[in-house]
Parts: structure tokens; C-alpha cells; sequence
């Protein structure tokens, strides 16, 4: 039977590897961007740069546990990312097709850490505070996706 710590660790690894699945994806839709699209660029550089802190303290949470940090993507992180890349071929690299793929890969995020939060994952008291306040700037950068998506022609 799965201890209370177990389950835990197992949630908080989850989040890393789709924060790494959210890395590797604004990373892949930044190189697609051409260089008229410096502001995109940026924003998706913020997003990656966020996950990226996020995967360190989850990574550090995930240790105090006494667990093994999980280091790799999600399966289906995997799959959006070479669905991107066919899509690409047939499609180009227009903003409004790259924020679509992205708004896709946030509301992924934005249910992980839903589930996440629910009283039945196991999380301690710290642990949720964490994924709570990591879970507010998901959402926030969800909404900016959108309204960047919801912007174009």
C-alpha cells in the first residue's frame, strides 16, 4: 500500500515532468517564431524560465520527502511535441497556429495542478502551500497565452 509520502513524491514528480513538457515546449515554439516576433519570444522565454524555477522547488520538495527527483518529460508532452512538429510541415510557423499549440499545452498544466491540489493527493500543508502559489502563476500565464491568442487575426 502506497504511504502518504509515496503518493506525494509521486504528485509532486508529475508536476516536474510537466513543467518539463512546459519548458521544452515554449522552448520549441520560440525557435519556430521568426524575428519580427521578438515579443512572443520573450513572453515564452518568462514562461520557461518560470517552469524552470518551478522544477526547483518541486525538485527540492521531492528531496526533503525523501524521494527521487523525477528528471525527464511526460509521454504526453512527448507526442504534443512531435504533433507540433507535423503540424509545422503542413501548416508554417504563424503566431496564431504556435499560441494555439501553446494555450493547449497550458490548460494541460493548469489541470495537473488542479488535480494536484485535490484533498486527496496526499500533499503536506508546505507542499500544497508550493504548488498553490506555483499553480497562480500557471494560471496567470494561461491567461496571457489566450489573450495573445485571442489578439490575432
Amino acid at each position: 500500500m502506497e504511504t502518504t509520502t509515496e503518493k506525494s513524491v509521486e504528485v509532486l514528480n508529475d508536476l516536474i515532468e510537466i513543467n518539463n513538457d512546459r519548458i521544452d515546449g515554449f522552448d520549441r515554439a520560440a525557435k519556430d517564431l521568426g524575428e519580427s516576433d521578438a515579443d512572443l519570444k520573450a513572453v515564452f522565454e518568462k514562461f520557461a524560465g518560470d517552469s524552470r524555477r518551478n522544477v526547483q522547488e518541486l525538485s527540492a520538495a521531492v528531496g526533503q520527502a525523501g524521494g527521487e527527483v523525477e528528471t525527464g518529460n511526460t509521454a504526453t508532452g512527448t507526442i504534443h511535441r512531435a504533433w507540433l512538429d507535423v503540424k509545422a510541415t503542413f501548416s508554417g510557423h504563424d503566431r496564431k497556429s504556435i499560441l494555439e499549440e501553446c494555450e493547449r499545452g497550458e490548460d494541460a498544466i493548469k489541470k495537473a495542478y488542479r488535480e494536484a491540489l485535490s484533498p486527496d493527493s496526499g500533499l503536506s500543508a508546505q507542499n500544497s502551500q508550493l504548488v498553490a502559489s506555483q499553480q497562480q502563476a500557471i494560471n496567470e500565464g494561461h491567461d496571457s497565452i489566450k489573450a495573445l491568442r485571442d489578439s490575432q487575426a
